[in-house]
């Protein structure tokens, strides 16, 4: 099966620049209610995930107490602790399962490693359940 059937594409998914500021990416990630959002640069291509876990506990190191000082702060200062891993966009859905398994959602490339966009875990699940619901 084609994953691009599931795909959220990247003009519908929010993400954050590598070169953003801490500040930034919180208030990206409050407006979009994201509890982790891919990580690319300048060219497209994809770096990583960053959670709110992430932000918290950067911010716990850095000492960081108000919005103001997380203005002067790059998002990659903060430590990663999971790297969501990424799917080729011709993948098969086996491959996709397993990386769903551990991911809320599984971030799509192409052939020149440009993130494409993602696929989330509920639309999996969906499309077993109709599969599952069809078979019975």
């Amino acid at each position: 099966m084609n994953i691009l059937f599931f795909l959220t594409p990247k003009n519908d998914v929010a993400y954050i620049f590598e070169n953003e500021t801490l500040r930034q990416t919180i208030e990206k990630m409050e407006h979009r209610k994201f509890s982790c959002i891919p990580i690319l640069n300048p060219e497209g291509k994809y770096v990583g995930t960053i959670s709110e876990g992430d932000l918290l506990w950067g911010m716990k190191n850095l000492n960081i107490t108000d919005m103001k000082s997380a203005e002067d702060i790059p998002v990659m200062a903060i430590q990663r602790r999971a790297t969501y891993k990424p799917v080729h966009v011709d993948c098969d859905m086996e491959d996709l399962l397993d990386r769903a398994i551990n991911q809320n959602f599984v971030p799509v490339i192409d052939d020149q490693d440009h993130f494409i966009g993602i696929v989330t875990r509920k639309e999996i699940i969906k499309y077993c359940y109709k599969e599952m619901k069809k078979n019975a």
